[in-house]
């Protein structure tokens, strides 16, 4: 049964120490494999995949082609680091190389708009140790953005 709205959350933290940013992505498996199908033109079970390392290699590229961050201008490169399932949902882990951080972010999420006109991507940006985020709500014609700190 399809639910009634489309929506993806993404938190974005800077580790201190490692200064790099971690990324936790939570996405509805079903609508993520709806577009893995599409991205890729087979049939994919996200599931019980046929071939497990093969569906990771699928998402990494897709998380990787839809997820781009840019800090003070300076475009990150980001690698998947796994995913676990939680319901009718997963979570997605990412994280980029080091780099220093002094008040811009600029964020590209573009997960699942290409197939669903209604997506809502809520991307939750948390500077130093704030526990309140600064946030940005992406989608269809405004698949990037940017806060400044």
């Amino acid at each position: 049964m399809a639910h009634p709205f489309f929506i993806s959350l993404t938190e974005i933290r800077q580790n201190p120490e490692s200064q790099r940013f971690e990324i936790s992505q939570k996405i509805f498996w079903d609508d993520l494999e709806v577009s893995l199908r599409e991205f890729y033109q087979e049939e994919i079970d996200f599931l019980e995949p046929q071939d497990a390392e093969k569906l990771l290699s699928q998402i990494e590229k897709y998380l990787l082609e839809k997820n781009k961050l840019w800090i003070d201008g300076k475009a990150l490169e980001l690698r998947v680091l796994g995913y676990e399932i939680e319901e009718d949902a997963a979570w997605f882990y990412m994280e980029s190389n080091s780099q220093p951080w002094n008040s811009k972010i600029r964020v590209q999420n573009s997960i699942l708009i290409d197939d669903f006109t209604t997506q809502q991507n809520i991307v939750h940006v948390y500077k130093g140790t704030s526990r309140s985020p600064s946030s940005l709500l992406l989608g269809k014609g405004k698949e990037v953005d940017e806060l400044e700190f």
